[in-house]
């Protein structure tokens, strides 16, 4: 009775403690079930399963691309040749220019499902696109974040044709918590979800776009860019002053202007003469 009655007192203070974990020590929670199962997946991977996904995702590199370097670097090696396409997840992210200060749940999941994908069996390579300070890199590609870029790179065949790069694009939830954007940014590789998504073969794909190919991605993407600097009242007093230059050559247009022959309030002939 005494060891009941004490376990009945413990219970709600076990209840408020539950209720005072930090945010992070559930990630963290969330973060050892998950390398369980990649260790449980994965035979190769022996010892403590925490330790060795954090060897492997201080080894793995989340390359930062931009403009300027990353078709140098998102490109298919040697082994694709044998061993199929090569999987590339690049994360776009954003700040307050471009995703308003609501990427902030998004980035911390990215940070948290890093590690796992890299400790993850045929692990793809990782990429994160910031669009604040890549808004022309991200234009070209008519992306914007929070989302994904899954990518299934092919190398060239023997005579040097290139096949098609298959693209989906998955969007994330701004308001998800940390928990739960983490889970879906890990199982677009584990459990291939970015196949319930339809493949994008768009005018912007970045690879085998039709702008692409005719070189006019760039061109358009900083004519995006600039809308973008352009204050919201402006295209309104452009199209108003637009307006009103037609209107007043479309009505000096008419014969006799306004007021005259062949219009409203005129008779188009001569007022009657006085007689003498």
């Amino acid at each position: 009775m005494r060891f009941s009655a004490s376990l009945a007192l413990a219970l709600p203070a076990l209840a408020a403690a539950e209720q005072q974990v930090p945010l992070a020590d559930k990630v963290r929670g969330w973060i050892n079930k998950a390398t369980n199962y990649v260790s449980a997946a994965a035979p190769s991977v022996t010892g403590n399963p925490i330790k060795a996904a954090t060897g492997k995702a201080a080894n793995a590199a989340v390359h930062d691309l931009t403009l300027e370097n990353w078709r140098s670097i998102v490109k298919p090696s040697p082994a694709a040749a044998h061993q199929g396409p090569e999987e590339w997840m690049i994360f776009l992210d954003g700040g307050n220019k471009t995703c308003y200060g609501l990427c902030a749940n998004a980035s911390a999941a990215w940070n948290v499902a890093a590690p796992i994908l890299a400790a993850s069996p045929n692990a793809p390579k990782l990429a994160r696109v910031d669009c604040d300070d890549q808004q022309i890199l991200c234009n070209t590609w008519a992306a914007g974040p929070p989302s994904i870029y899954h990518i299934l790179l092919p190398a060239p065949l023997p005579d040097q044709s290139k096949p098609a790069t298959t693209i989906h694009w998955i969007g994330l939830n701004r308001s998800s918590s940390v928990t739960h954007t983490a889970k879906v940014i890990t199982e677009i590789h584990t459990k291939e979800t970015y196949k319930q998504k339809p493949v994008y073969e768009g005018y912007f794909h970045p690879f085998d776009g039709i702008m692409h190919k005719l070189g006019l991605d760039l061109p358009l993407a900083y004519v995006f860019w600039g809308f973008s600097l352009m204050p919201s009242w402006l295209p309104m007093i452009a199209i108003s002053l637009f307006s009103r230059v037609f209107m007043s050559r479309r009505q000096a247009a008419r014969p006799g202007g306004i007021g005259g022959p062949g219009t409203q309030g005129g008779t188009g002939t001569q007022p009657p003469q006085p007689r003498r």
